[in-house]
């Protein structure tokens, strides 16, 4: 009975993120008193009801980052945070980076169709040395050491969509490095892959960043995608890294149902006889403005 109540309520604040809710209204729509009610809620959830609401509307603000062009003091109106700075708080506690910047870092994964759709949540430690687990909905996903499925060696790595809800749903396995060591070089980054019930998208992935967090090199493997059951093989991703380089990201992601697994990953130099997999993303502007007296 109070499990179903509870359904209902969280299903009421849902539909209503957009909107101011108070304790009191959430209770009278489960049929409790706000103190029963809150007692109740903590009990099922493990969160208060400000916490769950402050979670939902940072992922609602996540989406709005990636998916619109709205400035970042209209997201934190709009999700009821009552400044841009207290909204940047909260939203670097959570994913563990600022808003900006996760705009920034992550905006070419749906733009070259590796993630349409789902916010994007930053970043959760893992038991994986080195690695890091993040995405749109990384609570779903999970990322460990396999022991039986291994390529070479005594262990894979895995990446696995535990309850991926929703489409457009992913999650990557990932690392970020300064760049100062790679500039004005080509390097690859490989390895080998094999997927089990992947109904969307899997690859690798590998970004190079300048100082102000601009995107000068880019490949997802959107052109070549990775899909359904596979048997280990080998992938690769080369890019140049310019002079003004500051930062390289890379890892593999999955999108949707599934798991891959991963192992023997190289990172290294290559000459310029090997051709690059840069994906061109291309910004359309327009030849000039337009609607400037809103009539249109």
């Amino acid at each position: 009975m109070y499990s179903n109540r509870i359904q209902h309520s969280i299903r009421f604040m849902e539909e209503q993120l957009h909107e101011p809710l108070t304790l009191e209204q959430i209770a009278a729509e489960a049929g409790f008193s706000p103190f029963h009610f809150h007692r109740l809620f903590r009990r099922e959830t493990g969160l208060s009801i400000a916490e769950y609401l402050r979670s939902r509307r940072l992922c609602l603000a996540s989406r709005m980052l990636l998916y619109s062009e709205e400035p970042i003091i209209g997201i934190s109106l709009q999700c009821h945070f009552e400044s841009q700075e207290a909204f940047t708080r909260a939203f670097k506690k959570m994913y563990g980076m600022p808003p900006g910047r996760y705009r920034k870092m992550f905006s070419l994964h749906t733009q070259a169709h590796a993630a349409q759709g789902g916010e994007m949540n930053m970043i959760e430690e893992s038991m994986v040395k080195g690695w890091m687990l993040s995405g749109s909905h990384p609570h779903q996903y999970e990322i460990g050491l396999d022991r039986h499925n291994v390529h070479q060696g005594n262990a894979s790595g895995y990446l696995k969509a535990v309850t991926p809800e929703g489409p457009n749903v992913f999650a990557t396995m990932m690392q970020q490095f300064k760049a100062d060591r790679y500039l004005k070089r080509r390097m690859r980054f490989s390895g080998f892959v094999r997927t089990e019930g992947v109904t969307e998208f899997c690859g690798l992935w590998m970004r190079v960043d300048n100082q102000a967090e601009d995107v000068l090199r880019f490949d997802n493997m959107n052109n070549r995608r990775i899909v359904g059951d596979t048997h280990w093989n080998h992938y690769a991703i080369v890019l140049d890294v310019p002079d003004n380089a500051a930062t390289i990201s890379l890892g593999v992601l999955l999108m949707g149902p599934g798991q891959v697994w991963v192992d023997s990953f190289r990172f290294e130099e290559v000459d310029e006889s090997v051709p690059t997999t840069n994906l061109e993303i291309v910004y359309e502007l327009r030849d000039e403005p337009s609607n400037l007296t809103f009539e249109e």
